[in-house]
C-alpha cells in the first residue's frame, strides 16, 4: 500500500477507484465498502484508492469537543493494509479545507487529483462546505465530470448493523465480547512499557506498564481482561487491569498487563495488547493478601479461556 500524508502529494498516472471516509475502527461495516473499492479496482484496471483525514474533522469543526476514538493513525493504517488497499491518503484536515464547496472538492481533488473513475460511499454520504451536498449532487458531478458513482445502499449496511458509535458505547460500558464482535478483530491498544511502582511483584504478579501516548485513543471500561500479545514473534496471552487500584490508594488510571509463562525484560518496548474477555469491573481489597486472592482465581479462569481457544 502506498501511503500519502496530503492530496497534493498524491501521484500516480493510473486512474483510481475511491472512497471517504473516517473510517474509525475499519470495522465490518467499512469493510463491506472497502472490498467494493478493491474488487472494482480489480475488474476495472484501476488502482484503489481511500481519502481519510487526521484529526477527525468534528474535533476540528467542533473545538473543545472530545472524542475518543477506536484506532490510532497507525492502527487505521495497518488495517487498511491488510486489506489490501492500494493508496492510503491522509490529509490534514484544518477549517481552510472545510470551507471547500462540494464542487470544489470533486473538481480539484477528486477529479483532477485522483484522476476518479468510480466513486463508492455509503447511502448517508454527505460533503462539501457545511455537508451540503450529497448522494444526489455526486451523481450530478458525475455525469458532468465523466465518473461512475456507487452506491452501498441502506439495507447493506444495515445487514450488518454496526457503527463506530456502537463500538464506542459497547467499550465505553466495558463489553468488549460486542465490540469484538462488531469489529471483526481483538481491540487492541499499544504503547511503551515503563516501569511502574512494581508493586505486583510482591504477590507474584508482575506485571509491564503500558503507556498509550495517543490521548485520543479510546481505552476501555475499568476491569480486568484477558489478552493477547504477539512479542518477539511469539503469541502471549495475559491479563490486564485497566484502573486506579484502588487497592493501593491508587488515583490515576494505569493499564498493567501480567503475562502468563513470560519473564523476558520487555522495558522500553513498543506492544500491542489485544483485549479478548473481560472477567470482572475493578476492585477495592482489604489487602495486598484478599487481591492476590482473586488474581489466582482471575488467573484460572483466563487459562480455562485460553486453553478452549
Amino acid at each position: 500500500m502506498k501511503l500519502f500524508h496530503s492530496i497534493p502529494s498524491y501521484s500516480s498516472n493510473k486512474p483510481t477507484i475511491v472512497t471517504i471516509g473516517t473510517f474509525d475502527g475499519v470495522h465490518l461495516g467499512h469493510k463491506k465498502i472497502l472490498q467494493q473499492i478493491i474488487e472494482n479496482a480489480t475488474v476495472q484496471n484501476c488502482e484503489s484508492l481511500v481519502l481519510t483525514f487526521f484529526p477527525h474533522p468534528r474535533m476540528v469543526l467542533h473545538e473543545g469537543t472530545e472524542m475518543k476514538q477506536l484506532n490510532t493513525l497507525n492502527e487505521k493504517i495497518s488495517l487498511l493494509e491488510n486489506l489490501g488497499i492500494d493508496n492510503l491518503v491522509i490529509h490534514p484536515f484544518n477549517k481552510e479545507f472545510s470551507r471547500l464547496t462540494a464542487e470544489e472538492f470533486v473538481k480539484n481533488v477528486l477529479v483532477a487529483a485522483f484522476k476518479l473513475n468510480k466513486i463508492v460511499i455509503g447511502y448517508d454520504h454527505r460533503f462539501g462546505r457545511n455537508r451540503t451536498a450529497n448522494l444526489d449532487d455526486l451523481v450530478e458531478f458525475g455525469q458532468q465530470f465523466g465518473f461512475e458513482v456507487q452506491q452501498i445502499s441502506a439495507e447493506e449496511i444495515n445487514d450488518v448493523s454496526i457503527s463506530s458509535t456502537k463500538i464506542r458505547s459497547a467499550l465505553e460500558e466495558g463489553n468488549i465480547t460486542l465490540a469484538n464482535e462488531y469489529l471483526g478483530y481483538h481491540y487492541c491498544m499499544t504503547g511503551l512499557v515503563l516501569k511502574g511502582k512494581q508493586l505486583g511483584r510482591t504477590i507474584g504478579y508482575p506485571t509491564a506498564n503500558i503507556k498509550i501516548d495517543e490521548d485520543y485513543k479510546l481505552i476501555p471500561q475499568n476491569g480486568v481482561y484477558i489478552t493477547e500479545s504477539s512479542i518477539d514473534n511469539k503469541i502471549v496471552y495475559g491479563m490486564m487491569n485497566i484502573g486506579t487500584r484502588p487497592t493501593v490508594d491508587g488515583t490515576t488510571q494505569t493499564i498493567e498487563v501480567h503475562f502468563f509463562d513470560f519473564n523476558k525484560d520487555i522495558y522500553n518496548t513498543k506492544i500491542t495488547v489485544s483485549l479478548l474477555k473481560r472477567i470482572r469491573s475493578e476492585q477495592k481489597f482489604d489487602s495486598l493478601e484478599a487481591l492476590k486472592n482473586q488474581l489466582n482465581l482471575d488467573k484460572t479462569l483466563a487459562l480455562d479461556f485460553v486453553n478452549n481457544l
